[in-house]
């Protein structure tokens, strides 16, 4: 996965640097710019096992800002935005191995560093018994549980850099 480039970004962005969980690291550029969820879409996308992207539809490839080329075999967390804790994602895959799907609340980075929210539900895909990927999907976010989890996240990143 790339560095983000300052040539994609709009403009006013912070330069951060992501450390992923397997220790990998991007550079990104974040803007304190909301895109709003499109009214009367889904967002779906499907990865491999691994979480490397293997589909998306036309809203997540628009949503998100790159290309669909761009997305396709690069892992979900491209998507991943600086604000979120890493204790959701924790939640999220834990929840996953227990066989059971997953919802919450997700600030989503796009390629330009601008951001949107969803409410994603992710679900594993089973062929022959055997977790084959996943599927997410996302859908237009309530504005009052986006504050209430911008509060919580916040708390959740100042515990985790204790």
């Amino acid at each position: 996965m790339q560095d983000m480039h300052q040539d994609d970004v709009v403009s006013s962005c912070i330069e951060q640097v992501l450390v992923y969980h397997d220790d990998s690291r991007r550079k990104v550029y974040v803007a304190d710019q909301e895109v709003p969820f499109p009214e009367g879409k889904l967002i779906v996308s499907r990865t491999n096992e691994a979480g490397i992207i293997t589909h998306g539809n036309q809203s997540f490839v628009e949503m998100s800002g790159f290309t669909e080329d761009e997305l396709i075999g690069q892992p979900h967390h491209i998507l991943r935005h600086p604000d979120m804790p890493k204790a959701a994602f924790k939640d999220l895959w834990d929840t996953l191995a227990r066989g059971e799907k997953w919802s919450g609340y997700v600030k989503n980075l796009r390629k330009d560093g601008a951001y949107y929210w969803v409410l994603a539900t992710v679900v594993a895909n089973i062929r022959g018994g055997e977790v084959t990927g996943y599927t997410s999907v996302r859908r237009k976010p309530s504005r009052e549980r986006i504050a209430e989890c911008i509060e919580l996240y916040r708390q959740m990143r100042l515990e985790e850099a204790s």
